[in-house]
């Protein structure tokens, strides 16, 4: 039986010889996809409500923390691409070959816990979306977005590149709702430039620039993006390998490029309807619907609430996707996707039936990621600068430097974080 994560093998492959420029360009945009996945944790409904608390709070003081934090994802997510394509495996296959046997339950059992974590944030997310635009409950809300979830993950078992196409419209809802409420605020570009310069304004501007670098890294997509490298890339000759490459880094800038234009419109759309303002704060989901609505307009709330509903619909669903990969990849075990998908949908349904907070879940479930960022950051670094693994593909000595400093400011910022929370 050919398991459910060699469906994208099936999809398409670098093409042996392009005939023409057109053609090679027809090629490499017909690899993009796989970046994409990744990049719709990195607009999840937790940066939602991190962003809008940073805009709201100092205006554009932290623009320059994230776009640090969107270049470290860059390099994170290419490392991961680049592994499955050296390797024609993913990150928690290499593990389980070169871990022992309780090493490896382990790593397979954060992980899960990771992406569970997440799920819980995303489904919450979506169902604030749909309270927000039609005032349903939140536990009915949390229904609707379980069963959006469904449809999604059906279209996997059908091929991964209609999965991807889901996700990527998804993905363009978030950025035009953002670009039309950052229409909205007239900001001078000459005012964003100056957000560039690096500083902070005390102790709790600090946190707020530990919070948003610290949960720059969603681990779940770092095992996601090397499966479906793995998955789309044929390993090969040094030839295929370089073409791979250039298709892989534009997917990632192309990807990423979109996912921080999302979150830094976020923060300036926060600056422009609350730093300086009477308005209601910005501090919970709510809060920042309201307060959008009150500046701009009825038009500028709806469309920040249908972001969070595309946001939170299409994260969950590559939660679930990741929890399969995991399994896979740590266990060689899998159980089907719709079912892993109501197994892990149910927490979220019961947190949000109990009436919980909805803000204060999303920070819990950050809290448990946090613990996850090691575990894959580090297997990740180490291994994409060994020769004996990635081969030609190895990490030059510039970059593995670059993705140890990266790897240790993720860590260390989490773990203050966790600290301050605790």
């Amino acid at each position: 039986m050919m398991d459910a994560l060699d469906l994208g093998a099936q999809q398409t492959r670098i093409p042996a010889a392009p005939a023409s420029r057109r053609s090679r360009l027809r090629g490499q945009l017909g690899l993009l996809g796989p970046a994409f996945i990744a990049a719709v944790a990195y607009v999840d409904p937790g940066n939602f409500a991190t962003n809008s608390t940073a805009g709201a709070s100092y205006g554009l003081l932290l623009v320059w923390v994230v776009v640090l934090a969107n270049l470290i994802a860059m390099l994170v997510q290419t490392l991961s691409a680049k592994l499955g394509l050296a390797t024609g495996l993913s990150l928690p296959e290499l593990c389980r070959q070169r871990c022992s046997r309780p090493a490896t339950w382990l790593l397979w059992a954060q992980a899960e816990l990771v992406a569970a974590a997440t799920d819980i944030a995303e489904v919450i997310g979506g169902a604030v979306g749909l309270n927000l635009l039609f005032g349903l409950s939140l536990g009915r809300a949390g229904l609707i977005i379980a069963a959006g979830s469904f449809v999604l993950l059906a279209l996997r078992v059908h091929g991964v590149r209609r999965f991807e196409a889901a996700i990527m419209v998804l993905l363009g809802i978030v950025v035009a709702a953002f670009a039309v409420n950052l229409a909205r605020t007239g900001l001078q570009p000459a005012n964003l430039v100056a957000g560039l310069a690096p500083r902070l304004a005390g102790p709790d501007s600090l946190m707020l620039a530990t919070g948003i670098l610290g949960a720059t890294v969603m681990p779940h997509v770092v095992y996601v993006h090397s499966a479906l490298t793995r998955d789309r890339y044929p390993t090969g000759y040094d030839a295929q390998h370089r073409r791979a490459l250039r298709a892989i880094r534009m997917d990632v800038v192309l990807a990423l490029g979109c996912a921080g234009g999302v979150n830094l419109a976020m923060l300036l759309v926060a600056a422009g309807a609350f730093h300086g303002s009477t308005v209601l704060t910005a501090n919970t989901l709510a809060g920042a619907h309201a307060g959008l609505a009150q500046s701009f307009g009825y038009a500028a709330g709806a469309m920040f609430a249908v972001a969070l509903l595309a946001s939170g619909l299409a994260s969950t669903s590559v939660g679930t996707f990741a929890g399969e990969i995991i399994m896979a990849g740590y266990l060689r075990r899998r159980i089907p996707i719709l079912a892993r998908r109501a197994i892990t949908v149910a927490p979220a349904l019961l947190i949000l039936a109990l009436g919980t907070e909805p803000t204060v879940a999303l920070v819990l479930s950050q809290v448990v990621l946090s613990f996850g960022i090691p575990f894959a950051l580090i297997p990740l670094v180490w291994l994409t600068r060994r020769k004996d693994v990635m081969g030609t593909l190895a990490n030059r000595p510039l970059t593995t430097g670059l993705a140890v400093l990266a790897t240790l400011l993720v860590v260390v910022l989490n773990a203050v974080l966790l600290s301050q929370l605790a």
